[in-house]
């Protein structure tokens, strides 16, 4: 019933609408208003964050909105993974023969959600992890590891929801929507993280490159950085404009993720995992 109800809806219209919107500056009081409804609806405590002077100027800056100083302490183990976001947890486990698995009898290719990078295959074998975000949580995105961001490779696609409904019922959701893949190399090889995009997710930006696609093109982009960007273990790598889901992925050998149950919520800056250091070889 929910394949069948989105299927036909016009997601990319309404989401290239929902960004619009979300992005207009409207008078300050329409939108206090509409950010008091939605902080209301679904129960947003906003002593974590920072508002500015004389409050938000659009939704978009209400959405994205910064953390407070030291409300996510960073796991400071050297060997650390930390979750990059607040959200719950999804699937996660270990590719398996080019499969990870989306839902309870639902699973989708690796090679295509990394848009058949030459790197794929060495994914292949390695540990995942989804991380859902959810309307009331913390949008920006923070690097999961301490490394420097070396390539990246946008892939257009639909704008299919991503909640739990979504994840049981539309085959190969991962694949089908708009995704970001960014690659973080280090001492312990190299692994990607996967900001997929969904509906209503207006644009998903980037602190490595301010011109980045990533806002609905319709075309794939391949960029390999002029100069390595690095980020800090927690660092902040990117943000939604509206919200969607991250993919973890790390080769075959370089990762070890906690055995966190599915629906278990996490905050950005909490243990996930560890990287074995010496094991693997970093990328070229």
């Amino acid at each position: 019933m929910f394949r069948l109800l989105f299927r036909w809806l016009p997601k990319s219209a309404l989401t290239r609408l929902a960004g619009w919107l979300a992005c207009r500056r409207r008078p300050r009081p329409l939108v206090r208003a509409g950010i008091r409804l939605y902080r209301w609806h679904y129960r947003i405590d906003m002593g974590d964050f920072t508002e500015p002077e004389g409050g938000f100027a659009t939704f978009n800056e209400f959405f994205a909105r910064p953390l407070k100083p030291g409300r996510r302490p960073v796991d400071a183990a050297a060997d650390g993974i930390v979750s990059p976001v607040d959200g719950g947890i999804g699937m996660a486990g270990t590719v398996v023969a080019n499969r990870a698995i989306q839902a309870k009898g639902l699973d989708y290719s690796l090679e295509a959600l990394l848009g058949g990078d030459p790197g794929w295959a060495a994914y292949d074998g390695g540990a995942y992890l989804t991380l859902y975000l959810s309307p009331r949580d913390y949008h920006r995105i923070h690097s999961p590891v301490a490394g420097a961001v070396t390539r990246y490779r946008y892939l257009p696609g639909e704008y299919w929801p991503v909640n739990a409904p979504a994840v049981r019922s539309v085959p190969r959701l991962y694949t089908r929507n708009e995704r970001l893949v960014t690659y973080l190399s280090g001492p312990f090889g190299e692994m990607a993280l996967v900001a997929v995009g969904a509906m209503i997710v207006g644009r998903i930006r980037v602190v490595y490159d301010a011109g980045i696609g990533a806002a609905h093109e319709s075309s794939s982009q391949q960029v390999k950085l002029p100069q390595p960007f690095p980020l800090a273990k927690g660092a902040e790598l990117g943000r939604f404009e509206l919200g969607s889901s991250v993919i973890l992925l790390f080769r075959r050998g370089e990762a070890n993720l906690l055995d966190l149950p599915p629906g278990w919520t996490v905050r950005m800056g909490e243990a996930i995992g560890s990287l074995n250091r010496g094991i693997g070889t970093a990328p070229e």
